[in-house]
């Protein structure tokens, strides 16, 4: 008797930048090596691709063997082992990744018909192949207001993962798993998703919409409720702060009461927190962009680049140029 012949249902190359992050590399690729193993036999196949063939070394400091090169990906396109779909793994210091040649390479898949995806800080490399303009996506979140600001017609997101027809993005870390657990779920059914999942440990497939971070309750030690809806709304109105007054009217308290309920719960005036989680926005721009920094102080609600800058040394001890200098010479390290 002939053997049963089972058709594969995807092919994947999995495009490694330096500093890619271990942890979504890695449960983005095992849950497809358990439904393999769940289903009897290789439903998925995938390789690992470089720049130019030669190991990748992760943000953790492994490096990782490849199977092929960009050229030898360019010329897989056009037979047999054109792959359906491309993923990008990124990780630190993704914004400095400049390579033409990648992502042309990405648009070339794209635009034959090749779904291409992003891990942890992927969608800036596809946005920077300008492959994201009015798509949805997501990222992590620490990456988040640098995207936002670079890549303003992207539709990013906060949530674990976004599919916007052939285009994949996650936030990186474990929410990796939870894309690709949709993807195995898209292509067999509910049956051999909960299988991978009891393989790999895990209860269930999140949801694209669950939080990245956790709750503001558990991440700040704070259990009143009026304190948490004034934090929502002071971290969802940076670049136009709302007075003080303002707040008062969205929670139904007095200007006194909150000015209290902010010195019990978090020590200091509520003026002052407000002004601190401006600065840490403000600091992740610096990092993560080049935007100069008046725009970095428009941004980030500050009226001046001299009093963003006054208020910047006195939290941080140091200048905004002073950060970027420093910045630098890390990475030049």
């Amino acid at each position: 008797m002939n053997a049963v012949k089972h058709p594969i249902r995807r092919s994947f190359v999995f495009f490694l930048i330096p500093d890619f992050t271990m942890i979504a590399f890695a449960t983005a690729l095992d849950p497809l090596r358990s439904a393999n193993r769940m289903l009897g036999y290789e439903a998925y196949r995938w390789r690992l691709a470089s720049i130019d063939g030669k190991p990748v070394r992760a943000s953790n400091g492994v490096e990782c063997a490849v199977n092929t090169s960009l050229e030898e990906e360019r010329r897989k396109m056009a037979g047999p082992d054109r792959p359906n779909m491309a993923i990008v793994c990124s990780g630190t210091n993704v914004e400095r990744y400049q390579n033409k040649s990648a992502f042309a390479w990405l648009r070339e898949e794209y635009n034959r018909g090749v779904a291409v995806g992003g891990l942890c800080t992927g969608a800036h490399i596809l946005a920077a192949a300008g492959l994201l303009s009015n798509k949805r996506c997501a990222i992590h979140w620490e990456n988040l207001p640098g995207f936002s600001e670079a890549f303003p017609k992207a539709n990013v997101f906060a949530d674990l993962f976004e599919i916007d027809q052939n285009i994949y993005t996650c936030a990186g870390g474990t929410a990796a798993l939870d894309m690709m657990l949709k993807l195995i779920g898209d292509d067999f059914d509910e049956s051999l998703v909960n299988r991978v999942c009891e393989q790999v440990l895990t209860d269930r497939v999140r949801s694209p919409t669950d939080r990245q971070r956790l709750p503001l309750r558990a991440r700040l030690g704070v259990q009143n409720s009026k304190v948490l809806t004034i934090i929502e709304l002071m971290e969802a109105n940076l670049s136009e702060p709302l007075s003080l007054i303002e707040i008062a009217d969205h929670v139904d308290l007095s200007r006194r009461q909150i000015e209290r309920l902010f010195r019990t719960e978090m020590g200091r005036s509520p003026a002052r927190y407000y002004l601190e989680i401006r600065l840490d926005r403000a600091r992740h721009l610096l990092i993560q962009s080049s935007l100069p920094v008046v725009e970095v102080a428009v941004a980030c609600g500050f009226v001046s680049a001299s009093h963003f800058s006054k208020c910047y040394r006195e939290l941080y001890a140091r200048s905004p140029q002073q950060e970027r200098v420093d910045r630098k010479q890390l990475l030049a390290a």
